[in-house]
């Protein structure tokens, strides 16, 4: 029966995966009296120093002084000095609000988003997957978010809706960060290409082509620079002079004109030169008080016969511009308008020309200009930029000319929160999203985030408004806000009510338990927190506050447990502070620099102690406390703690090597490794762009470029830097991302063997024991796929050979394969004896026991890692073969509440249809292709459950 399960929900991973907000407010007031004792004055002066310049409490600072004048050698005077900044207060935590989208029944919405997609027409699915994009936002794995963005992109049809997503995929991998990058620079993508981006028309097959770049020049519309000159004007061609028949007089300059070329161009000339007018008596018309130049009419003219602007001084071509919209001639404007397009180049130019295209309504101008803007995200929020979006006038303006929408104030609120929530700007740009809001989604979203945003600026009535205007919309967690503004009024009865209130009205969810406990005290909060961390394990602020309230009863080492339980499968910078705070009052002060360099990898510009101290500045007072390493001592830590799967410890070991050689950029990407294997994606791609701009060679840069692409989901072009890698040098991390990236997307056997020739090149390449190991433990994998046993078990030696601990793992599942289930087991054991993050290893050992030892392994790594959803599955099999469906399905409903996962909802789908409710199976299938719309065993299973649903009504 076990093997069935095994068998029937999960897939061995082919290749082994190698891949700030503030922890509390602090108490202002110093905790603790003078302390006799200290044996560490110079780290005290330093802090001394620091609390002096920052104009710190008199008394704190005073109480740092009598630390510093005792000379006792107790090492907790370095506790008491931290004290200073004040002491975490359990009542002072305070949970963020998340600034997104959140729902009550997420798996609902999600079934309902699917339904809608698949009915909805062809033109109206981009705005559809926006509406996927902002539901997926908040999820932890970006990928989601980043497919429907490409999905939007890809069914756009306007020119402004394909501007806008264009720049926000490019936002997505920040490219504007990456060194010699321009903003114009086409990757050769068609979907964003910036002059694919400027053809309109619905074509969603378009984005698997070659960008227009890539073309040839038959497509380039427009002359070289050094050919359009203002000499032309006067000639368009031999024109005999009997073709003339008119002239156009302004001032002393008269421009010969063939009256019916003239008419042709517009209505009002058309009237004016055959009408009833005078002017269609007169071979010379005066045009004198027009505004326009002899130049600007001589342009007409030649345009009347050529139909091309293309050979005209831009200056001239804005003047037709202005021309051509004051006589409605449509045809010369929407030339003057595409040509003037074709030079926004940079964003001086952008800002030249936006001003003439919004005054001129000059629609593809302004969006040539919005696209340069968009493209480089750090010029869009400066006050010279943000005048064209930010006020209301702005916003008419632009809707005047097609490109005001909601897509678009979207993106530009995104940037601007997180260049600086608080701002005024922020505000401004989010108003200006709600004032374009129709959908019901829009108004939640832009007015939810206006409430975060009055929240963070202590504007606590204006929050309440936005919050309750977000509720009102039908969002339900913002309701949240509306009580944390009323607390922040000083009504905390008012807003335990109006959370109490959330019970009666929805199926209680994790948040809600933890939101009310902000308003409860003593037995009932703390029963609160822990409902909360029983139904949602992910919510960090009940760990915290529990750490906080035992280091309150002096129970340090109990209070560390609490937060490791959190840290162990959610890295985060708050609660990396909180425990580098209570090994400082330990005086583990290694512990704690190990902390707090992670902390900064996460987050290089975090600010400790309630913003008081940089980060970096606690990094350099604890290193006078530790033992100082040198490069080559960081290199054997590095393998040592890599090798016991600590990789906390491991990023602390490589921010440390940076700090020695920041321009190292394998060791950038040695820390992009980490921080995916932790699950903190932005970091890693920060790690990752930062490696490509310290790259020393072209070849070396193609790799991380690569490496980008992949985790962007762009797959093929990831191969395509590799192969272009490997053609200007052969190397270990070519060769390996080359065989990852197609590992990845084939399975079949003549596939694997190509991957096997990479990775055997890879490793004849040099590198390092670490990048080797893992070279070969993915080696071993590939052959194991390919029923290679005894290969695979020589790899996995050698792998182990060079302390890649997670090489046992692999030579569990060959030996479990040649039936040796006890061998299996117990190099699992091994692992999990070496590995200090083992909730994986327990799991994994889980399969070569019998139930109840299995059932103790998977216990133990939920309790690790409750977001490991295999230990659900596994459980919820178990209850289904003994007949238990209720339980079985309980058992998926609760990990599926913090955890929307396609397996756990497959396998609930499964269930529902084992016992007959088909509307719930399709509910639960719809939800699981909304994540993945191409998962086969759930489209079976939907079709069958829709077909019986039927036959079942009628």
């Amino acid at each position: 029966m076990q093997q069935h399960i095994f068998n029937a929900m999960r897939g061995l991973n082919m290749i082994d995966g190698c891949k700030s907000a503030q922890v509390y407010s602090l108490n202002q007031m110093a905790g603790g009296g003078a302390a006799g004792g200290g044996g560490k004055e110079g780290f005290l002066q330093q802090l001394q120093e620091h609390l002096r310049v920052n104009s710190v409490r008199s008394r704190a600072h005073q109480r740092c002084q009598n630390v510093s004048q005792t000379s006792n050698g107790n090492s907790t005077t370095v506790a008491e000095a931290l004290a200073a900044y004040g002491l975490p207060k359990a009542d002072l935590i305070e949970p963020q609000i998340d600034p997104f989208l959140k729902f009550v029944d997420f798996v609902g919405v999600l079934a309902d988003v699917y339904r809608r997609l698949e009915n909805c027409p062809e033109l109206e699915r981009s705005e559809m997957y926006m509406e996927q994009c902002a539901i997926f936002r908040g999820m932890p794995d970006p990928k989601l978010f980043r497919r429907c963005l490409r999905s939007a992109r890809q069914h756009a049809v306007d020119v402004h809706s394909k501007v806008v997503l264009s720049a926000w995929l490019r936002y997505e991998r920040r490219e504007d960060e990456l060194l010699g990058v321009s903003a114009m620079d086409c990757s050769g993508r068609s979907m964003e290409c910036p002059k694919g981006s400027l053809v309109s028309g619905y074509n969603p097959e378009s984005v698997n082509d070659n960008c227009l770049c890539f073309r040839g020049g038959e497509e380039e519309g427009g002359l070289e620079s050094d050919e359009v000159c203002s000499t032309s004007l006067s000639y368009g061609g031999e024109v005999d002079d009997d073709d003339y028949d008119m002239w156009f007089c302004v001032g002393e300059d008269e421009v010969r004109c063939n009256r019916f070329k003239i008419s042709s161009l517009s209505r009002p000339f058309k009237s004016m030169l055959y009408g009833n007018f005078v002017e269609a008596k007169k071979e010379r018309i005066y045009f004198a008080q027009n505004g326009i130049s002899a130049k600007a009419i001589r342009a007409a003219e030649v345009f009347s016969r050529i139909k091309s602007v293309d050979s005209f001084d831009p200056n001239v071509v804005l003047e037709l511009l202005s021309f051509a919209n004051r006589f409605c001639c449509d045809e010369l404007k929407s030339a003057c308008d595409v040509f003037l397009a074709s030079l926004v180049g940079d964003i001086e130019m952008a800002l030249q020309l936006i001003d003439y295209g919004l005054e001129e309504t000059a629609h593809l101008l302004v969006a040539a200009c919005l696209q340069v803007i968009l493209r480089e995200p750090s010029c869009s929020v400066q006050p010279n930029v943000l005048r064209h979006f930010c006020t209301s006038e702005a916003l008419q303006r632009l809707a005047s000319v097609g490109h005001a929408s909601f897509l678009l104030y979207n993106f530009l609120s995104l940037i601007a929160m997180e260049e600086n929530m608080k701002s005024n700007a922020t505000v401004m740009l989010l108003e200006r999203m709600g004032d374009c809001a129709t959908k019901s989604w829009q108004k939640q979203l832009a007015f939810h985030q206006l409430g975060c945003v009055m929240l963070e600026r202590r504007e606590y009535k204006d929050a309440q408004k936005w919050f309750e205007a977000a509720f009102q919309a039908g969002h339900v967690y913002s309701l949240i806000g509306v009580a944390r503004g009323k607390d922040k009024r000083g009504h905390k009865y008012k807003a335990f009510k109006l959370t109490n209130s959330l019970f009666s009205d929805c199926n209680p969810c994790g948040w809600m338990y933890q939101e009310r406990a902000l308003y409860s005290s003593g037995r009932e909060k703390m029963m609160d927190l822990n409902t909360a961390t029983e139904m949602d394990p992910t919510l960090s602020y009940p760990y915290k506050y529990r750490a906080v309230s035992m280091m309150e009863e002096d129970k340090i080492g109990v209070a560390i447990s609490e937060v490791n339980k959190i840290i162990g499968f959610k890295v985060s910078p708050d609660c990396l502070e909180l425990r580098a705070w209570f090994l400082i009052s330990l005086g583990d002060y290694e512990g704690a620099l190990t902390d707090v360099r992670a902390l900064l990898t996460l987050d290089p510009k975090y600010m400790m102690f309630h913003g008081q101290m940089p980060g970096e500045q606690l990094v350099e007072l604890l290193c006078n406390l530790v033992e100082q390493r040198d490069q080559a001592d960081c290199w054997m830590q590095l393998y040592d703690r890599w090798s016991s799967v600590d990789d906390i410890g491991s990023l602390a070991v490589v921010h440390h090597m940076l700090a020695i050689d920041p321009g190292k950029s394998l060791l950038r990407f040695r820390q992009s490794l980490l921080l995916l294997r932790l699950n903190c994606h932005k970091a890693a791609m920060r790690s990752l762009r930062m490696a490509r701009n310290h790259a020393a060679s072209d070849h070396e840069r193609l790799i991380y470029e690569g490496w980008i692409l992949y985790d962007t989901g762009y797959r093929e072009a990831a191969i395509a830097k590799a192969e272009k890698s490997i053609s200007l040098q052969r190397s270990f991390e070519a060769f390996f991302l080359k065989a990852y990236v197609l590992s990845e997307t084939t399975a079949d056997h003549e596939s694997s063997f190509y991957v096997i020739k990479l990775l055997e090149e890879a490793l004849r390449c040099p590198s390092d024991g670490l990048r080797k190991g893992q070279a070969l433990s993915n080696l071993a994998s590939i052959y194991v796929d390919v029923d290679k046993l005894d290969h695979a078990v020589d790899n996995y030696t050698n792998a182990l050979t060079i302390k890649h601990t997670r090489a046992h793992q692999g030579l569990a599942r060959v030996y479990h394969l040649k039936n040796l289930r006890k061998t299996a087991y117990d190099e699992m054991t091994k692992l999990i004896e070496k590995a200090r993050d083992n909730a994986s290893a327990y799991e994994k050992r889980s399969e070569y026991c019998d139930r109840e030892m299995a059932k103790s392994d998977l216990s133990m790594a939920t309790r690790l890692d409750p977001l490991r959803t295999y230990p659900y599955r596994y459980r919820a099999a178990v209850l289904m073969d003994d007949h238990k469906e209720a339980e079985a399905i309980n058992e998926l409903t609760r990990a599926l509440a913090f955890k929307p996962d396609l397996q756990l909802l497959h396998l609930r789908s499964a269930f529902l249809d084992s016992i007959g409710d088909y509307v719930s199976t399709i509910r639960d299938c719809e939800a699981a292709l909304c994540l993945d719309p191409n998962h086969s065993d759930t489209l079976e299973l939907y079709r069958k459950a829709q077909k019986l649903a039927e036959e079942q009504q009628e």
